[in-house]
């Protein structure tokens, strides 16, 4: 059976905590919840409780704050004022990724991101 790449959303994750808490295996588990058993293992070890349990509403609270961080230029400071002073000398976002990436020696930012954070802006 193809899978797909898809999150555990809050219902899987409360199914995932009952079926520990009956003591199944990360196996069965994995065929109830039709996912491969390193997704389970890789969940329980990542969202574990100091007592060894697993609690469903902390874990889907932790996945969505890794999942969103922000913008990259609203975040890194030092990025954003070069970059700002980049387009402020008359560089269009493409030049400026470009530059960043050829000074660094690899790509540091793509121009779509500054796109995106330039129209956050206005």
């Amino acid at each position: 059976m193809a899978r797909t790449h898809t999150q555990l959303n809050q219902a899987k994750r409360r199914k995932l905590a009952r079926l520990q808490a009956e003591g199944r295996s990360a196996r069965q588990i994995a065929a109830a919840l039709d996912r491969a058993p390193s997704t389970i293992t890789r969940e329980l070890k990542r969202n574990a409780r100091a007592d060894g349990g697993y609690d469903p509403g902390g874990a889907q609270r932790q996945a969505r704050t890794r999942r969103f961080r922000g913008l990259r230029l609203e975040r890194d400071a030092d990025l954003r004022e070069q970059v700002q002073a980049m387009l402020a000398a008359g560089h269009s976002p493409q030049q400026a990724a470009e530059r960043l990436a050829r000074e660094a020696g690899r790509r540091v930012i793509s121009h779509e991101s500054i796109y995106r954070f330039l129209r956050r802006q206005t």
